[in-house]
């Protein structure tokens, strides 16, 4: 019989438009998929709790996909190199299909992999390969808006390629972890029932979403800063772990007309950040900007404070307090909503960005490593392409300019009987609702003394 060829997957968990797939079937010989649960090569990495949640449900989708089609999804743990190297040696294997994923870690896994086996890596998971849209001297962009007209001028993507109609299975099927062995989801206590009731993983869930925006994508622009409608897409935990292509997004919304060309710069903002990493493998650790490592972020006792009030709802400004609270109980966050909860912690509580990059990392199911860091540097002001420090997000007039009223009575019930005019800034503090933690006016100048400090 012809040597099997593996396909190793890792956020590309999708059978359509996945060209590591279409590439092994295409071929003739028997078709190996395997995930590996690396938690070594990350180190620090380590996927967060709430991604891990998500990925138990989209490997089990997977594998359901890949039976219709005569094939299963083969679960092994370890550094990728030694278990794709065993499982050649176990399987007669000679080639592994892949895409290719621009985290470092994961570089530093497709180096490894390739120097004992036969690597071969496709581009799939993003419009254009990353590092392929340059200048006309041939250098990376660092700012997204010359990034994005370079990008636009390829695009759109080419036409998605088709899921395959069947997979050929090996003789025998190798040993493989069971989804239970590896403890993914939380147990004591069970903390993910309002991500279970919000979320779908899986490729179907994301195809279902994409349908779902299909509908709003022309009122993009209009609806996406309102946290109370579902004005966004949601797509991203399904683009996150690969269950549906940027491709496939594009051609299914990309002639919407209206608005939608306001999603589609969203689309190749994911672009931008994995570019921005592949300049700065580091961009989730450190400034951009070195003249941000003098600055003086708050610590001690008072800071810690402030961080677990913010990490817990608990800041006294409803639209934050809001935010923060859909995140730990969904694994998301609106987001505008986002960028309010990240300034204030930033700019309102002087806390290093990073200490938010890490609870992000930990909480939200769309965790990609790329958008998280360019994201929190951006609102921080240290990036390549940043917000300037001095711009400081005033969250009381923020929520009541995008209407933010349903939105905190769903996720800060102790203020829902307040009237619209109240709820952004309650004078009485129902259901033991906290006082701010500290006053806009105070913390604004405050703020600004503190980035005077590292220009002076």
């Amino acid at each position: 019989m012809t040597a099997p060829v593996i396909v190793w997957l890792r956020r590309d968990l999708r059978l359509a438009d996945q060209p590591a797939f279409h590439a092994a079937a295409r071929g003739g010989a028997p078709v190996i998929p395997v995930y590996v649960l690396d938690d070594e090569t990350p180190r620090h990495r380590r996927m967060g709790e709430a991604s891990r949640w998500w990925l138990h449900h989209s490997l089990a989708g997977l594998d359901r996909d890949l039976r219709e089609l005569g094939s299963r999804l083969v679960l092994r743990r370890g550094r990728c190199d030694t278990v794709l190297a065993a499982l050649a040696d176990e399987t007669g294997a000679r080639s592994v299909h892949a895409l290719h994923h621009y985290e470092p870690w994961w570089r530093n896994a497709e180096r490894a992999v390739a120097e004992r086996l036969d690597l071969i890596c496709h581009h799939g998971n993003m419009l254009a390969p990353p590092g392929s849209v340059t200048t006309g001297a041939g250098t990376p962009y660092r700012i997204f808006t010359p990034f994005w007209r370079a990008l636009s001028q390829r695009l759109p993507p080419g036409e998605p390629l088709p899921a395959p109609t069947r997979l050929i299975a090996p003789a025998q099927w190798p040993l493989s972890d069971e989804p239970a062995d590896w403890a993914l989801l939380p147990a004591r206590p069970d903390w993910a029932g309002g991500m279970r009731a919000e979320w779908s993983p899986g490729e179907a869930g994301a195809l279902e979403r994409l349908e779902t925006f299909a509908e709003l994508a022309a009122r993009y622009a209009e609806q996406r800063n309102l946290p109370a409608l579902a004005g966004t897409s949601r797509l991203s935990p399904h683009l996150h772990f690969g269950e549906i292509s940027p491709a496939t997004v594009w051609h299914r919304v990309g002639g919407a007309g209206g608005s939608v060309g306001t999603f589609l710069g969203e689309l190749g903002w994911r672009d931008y950040a994995q570019n921005v990493i592949l300049q700065f493998p580091d961009y989730g650790g450190r400034n951009a900007r070195a003249a941000f490592d003098a600055f003086p972020w708050r610590s001690g006792a008072a800071a810690r404070a402030d961080l677990k009030a913010w990490q817990r709802g608990l800041t006294g400004y409803p639209i934050v307090d809001a935010g923060m609270r859909e995140l730990w109980a969904t694994g998301w966050m609106h987001n505008r909503v986002r960028m309010i909860a990240a300034s204030f912690l930033i700019k309102h509580l002087l806390i290093d960005w990073r200490e938010g990059e890490r609870w992000f990392w930990d909480t939200l199911v769309d965790a990609d490593y790329a958008s998280n860091a360019v994201n929190w540097q951006w609102s921080a002001g240290t990036g390549v392409d940043a917000n300037m420090f001095g711009r400081i997000m005033a969250p009381l007039s923020q929520s009541a300019k995008f209407d933010a009223a349903a939105y905190i009575r769903r996720w800060v019930p102790e203020l829902a009987g307040l009237p619209d005019g109240e709820i952004h800034d309650p004078a009485v503090r129902p259901g033991g609702y906290p006082a701010r933690l500290i006053e806009h006016a105070a913390a604004r100048a405050r703020a600004l003394a503190a980035a005077a400090a590292i220009r002076a």
